[in-house]
């Protein structure tokens, strides 16, 4: 195996759970959303889409994000682009929550440097 596919590999294995207690998943229970690390090319994408994302991020490019990002547990796509409406008629509270907690632990290049 090269370096390469070792990265993607651990990539893979480093799902993190986002619990939407104001979502319900099944059996009324709040809503579990497993997202992958936002990778580089998923962050320019977002960045091509809405300027300026990483500075003043838009709601429409937080909903984007989210529907990019949020799984379920076998790894499939929760929200679809038709999805988008019904996110962008969310409390701007619970959006900016689930996006916070799909870039917690996140460094960026300036934070790493100053360490």
């Amino acid at each position: 195996m090269g370096l390469g596919e070792k990265i993607a590999s651990r990539r893979q294995r480093q799902a993190r759970v986002i619990e939407a207690p104001e979502w319900w998943g099944d059996d009324d229970a709040p809503l579990l959303m497993y997202v992958f690390p936002i990778t580089g090319g998923e962050y320019n994408k977002i960045q091509k889409k809405h300027k300026n994302f990483a500075d003043e991020p838009t709601m429409d490019g937080v909903v984007d994000l989210i529907i990019m990002k949020a799984c379920d547990a076998d790894g499939n796509r929760l929200f679809t682009l038709e999805d988008r409406v019904h996110l962008m008629g969310e409390d701007l509270e619970v959006l900016s929550d689930i996006v916070s907690k799909m870039f917690s632990g996140v460094e960026t290049i300036e934070d790493a440097e100053k360490n």
